[in-house]
């Protein structure tokens, strides 16, 4: 800590220093001598405040205090977020070490920057926006599964229209940045799951219609994420009225009974998930319970032969279970 006081620098001058270093970014085209000084300014102003939240040790309070409160005064947390891409490669990891160092600072029950961000969402929209871009999409993603570790923060990138914009990078970004992007998907819907169930029975048409894009997608590990969250989301306690109602959608049998015959057996089997509800539901639609009855023979051959290799003594048992069920249409 003494090499910010023979410099004379305190945390609040390095946070504008950063500032105003990422600011001059935009003043020279890439590669030019005032972008290259810009660059060299912002990672050494980046190592020196990350210094200071991680300490020799023990980072010291008051330091650390100043530091946070001033990168609040100056929005630095949204510049680092949206100029990320313009960072030189170990800034651009040394700026995740600083969302989660801030992130995780707690003042008895207080959390300061969550509850800073829970005013200034557009930092938490930007990180999502960081899939965009597949060379800082891991970084961002980084940042975002930290701020998803707060369930407030969670609940506000829920009930944006920046979330439906998950389905589109989970299927279009590079594999990496799709599986990054679903696994924050996945925060962000098992969180607070009474929180989210109440935002299903709200927006149960639109969700459902983006999700099932992921459900068919032609990206077998997407496909398969899904499905198995899927399984996972009907059968949480709190989403009971939102199972009841997926379960009487006569679509929503004729895909998952597609999903039975997929070409790939793990398909196959978090399908099976999903079917074993619309099964075991005592209380079925008529219309549901028609395509059953019409698919009987069928479905009990299949079930009898249905991957008889798979050792599991749950699963064996519940596929006795729906074989007796169908039976008894």
């Amino acid at each position: 800590m003494n090499f910010f006081r023979t410099k004379n620098q305190t945390p609040s001058d390095l946070v504008r220093s950063l500032r105003n270093a990422i600011l001059r970014l935009g003043d020279g085209s890439p590669g030019a001598e005032v972008s290259r000084k810009a660059n060299e300014d912002i990672s050494k102003n980046i190592q020196q405040i990350k210094a200071i939240l991680h300490g020799d040790g023990e980072p010291l309070p008051e330091l650390v205090a100043q530091l946070a409160q001033e990168t609040y005064n100056t929005d630095l947390l949204h510049h680092l977020v949206v100029n990320i891409a313009r960072f030189e490669f170990e800034a651009r990891k040394d700026v995740v070490h600083i969302f989660h160092s801030l992130l995780r600072r707690q003042i008895g029950s207080q959390w300061p920057t969550v509850e800073y961000l829970m005013g200034k969402p557009e930092v938490l929209f930007a990180a999502l926006a960081g899939y965009e871009n597949e060379e800082v999409g891991l970084n961002t993603g980084m940042i975002l599964k930290e701020m998803l570790r707060h369930k407030q923060l969670g609940k506000v990138l829920l009930h944006s229209e920046q979330f439906y914009k998950f389905v589109h990078y989970i299927e279009t970004a590079t594999f990496g940045v799709s599986c990054d992007a679903f696994s924050n998907l996945k925060s962000t819907l098992t969180s607070d799951k009474a929180m989210v169930a109440k935002y299903l029975g709200k927006n149960y048409d639109r969700f459902f219609s983006s999700f099932t894009t992921l459900i068919l997608s032609t990206n077998y590990v997407t496909k398969r994420q899904s499905l198995k969250l899927l399984g996972e989301m009907l059968l949480d306690r709190p989403n009971f009225n939102v199972m009841t109602k997926y379960i009487a959608d006569e679509a929503n049998l004729k895909m998952i009974m597609n999903l039975l015959r997929d070409k790939s057996k793990n398909i196959q089997y978090e399908a099976f998930h999903v079917f074993k509800v619309f099964v075991a539901n005592p209380k079925k639609p008529p219309h549901v319970e028609s395509i059953l009855r019409r698919n009987k023979d069928k479905l009990l051959l299949f079930l009898k032969n249905f991957q008889p290799d798979r050792e599991d003594a749950q699963f064996s048992d519940e596929k006795q279970f729906l074989i007796v069920q169908i039976q008894g249409l």
